[in-house]
């Protein structure tokens, strides 16, 4: 277990911007989540898009050239992982661990600011000389900072489990979370991007049977545990969620 004598109290579901995929396809929600424990931990998973798409959106498009995928229309300062922890009067210094699902660039933009805390993600993403991000491009490194890294199920907290869900990615990682309220989320992340991906063989997946075996490993603990799935990209159910400041508990 990575944080013994934890306990989660509380999720957030963090607003990390809207993205654009192209013309007439469909626009999506970027999530993050923040997990709290009763021994007063916050755990920050995913880290959202690079704040400087905020600031100056043509300098770092040429240099992602995400703009061959779509584009982000909602995007500003409060919707960065600095933002998005200010709406619950933190800071990126108060945060004790990062779990990172996957190494795009919607997930790992922020993570330069987290050296300061260790980062628990699947061996097989960190293997990467640097995160996928997105096509050539991959202009962030990996902090200079402790990792876990994980090749199976693992326990981070009393009610929080790490579950590799590869597929998406080699690496790509989802977790299995039980509130105090008995209620059990699963965050899927792009194991299940959307609530149609399974019936669409996973076409977003960089290998697509493995998706589908994934996929179907986290539909299967949504019926045994009754639990409450939440996809990485779903445009119908991201409207619905409960954002921070308000919580899951």
């Amino acid at each position: 277990m990575i944080l013994p004598r934890h306990r989660v109290t509380s999720l957030h579901v963090l607003d990390f911007g809207t993205f654009d995929v192209g013309p007439g396809r469909r626009r999506i929600g970027i999530p993050g989540f923040l997990i709290t424990t009763d021994r007063g931990s916050r755990l920050l998973v995913d880290t959202g898009f690079d704040a400087a798409y905020a600031t100056d959106y043509a300098a770092t498009d040429a240099r992602d050239g995400l703009s061959g995928f779509g584009r982000l229309v909602d995007f500003a300062q409060r919707q960065t992982v600095t933002g998005q922890l200010a709406a619950l009067d933190l800071t990126p210094a108060e945060i004790d661990l990062v779990i990172l699902t996957h190494g795009h660039i919607d997930h790992v933009g922020g993570l330069p600011l987290f050296a300061h805390c260790p980062i628990l993600l699947t061996d097989a993403e960190r293997a990467e000389p640097r995160p996928i991000y997105w096509g050539n491009a991959r202009p962030v490194d990996w902090p200079d900072t402790g990792y876990h890294r994980i090749t199976e199920d693992t326990p981070v907290c009393d009610g929080l489990i790490a579950l590799p869900t590869p597929g998406h990615t080699p690496g790509h990682l989802s977790l299995l979370v039980t509130l105090p309220s008995g209620q059990t989320v699963i965050l899927a992340a792009d194991a299940i991007n959307r609530a149609s991906e399974p019936g669409e063989g996973y076409p977003d997946a960089l290998d697509p049977a493995t998706a589908a075996r994934s996929g179907d490993r986290l539909m299967a603990l949504q019926t045994r545990h009754k639990a409450m799935l939440i996809y990485g990209h779903d445009p119908a159910q991201w409207p619905g969620l409960r954002k921070a400041p308000a919580s899951y508990a």
